[in-house]
């Protein structure tokens, strides 16, 4: 007698594909800096700008600050709401710049989600090779559409220190 084989359904590999994709890219972590109230709620938190540093992963001596729009209110205290498109961005040297391996021209290096399933707050590292600067782009996208408001800083690294590239 031969077993029949159980089938997963499709939403499942999907899901555990987007679940790993999110951890692989998530891997960094912001650290709160500070935070500012821009709008008085009477019920559930205050709508805020909020300011949170990231480490570049790939990138030893390098730090990013990034200023976001926090939604409050009662859909932003259960998770609910969807924060708008709007960021703020400045990396600069705090440290020795090392790398440990080559870096690819562009990589996305941060993610954080801004509403429940559809828009990201993304940030994305590109090599300058002729400038020997690291160039640091944000912006917000959904699934369907994404916004074109974006900033951009840099981090000059010394000329003795070549940046790898892939």
């Amino acid at each position: 007698m031969t077993k029949k084989k159980q089938h997963q359904p499709p939403w499942i590999a999907m899901i555990a594909i987007a679940i790993a994709s999110a951890l692989a890219v998530g891997a960094a972590r912001a650290e709160s800096v500070g935070e500012v109230d821009t709008v008085f709620k009477l019920i559930g938190p205050d709508h805020k700008i909020v300011v949170d540093a990231w480490d570049d992963p790939k990138v030893g001596g390098v730090t990013c600050y990034v200023s976001r729009a926090k939604t409050g209110g009662i859909s932003g205290a259960i998770g609910l709401a969807e924060d708008k498109a709007e960021a703020s961005i400045a990396c600069r040297q705090v440290g020795p710049i090392s790398f440990d391996k080559p870096l690819p021209g562009k990589e996305e290096v941060f993610s954080e989600r801004q509403s429940i399933l559809f828009k990201k707050l993304r940030v994305v590292r590109m090599v300058d090779k002729k400038r020997n600067t690291l160039v640091y782009l944000t912006y917000s996208d959904r699934v369907i559409e994404g916004s074109p408001k974006n900033s951009v800083t840099a981090v000059a690294v010394d000329r003795s220190t070549v940046i790898p590239t892939k």
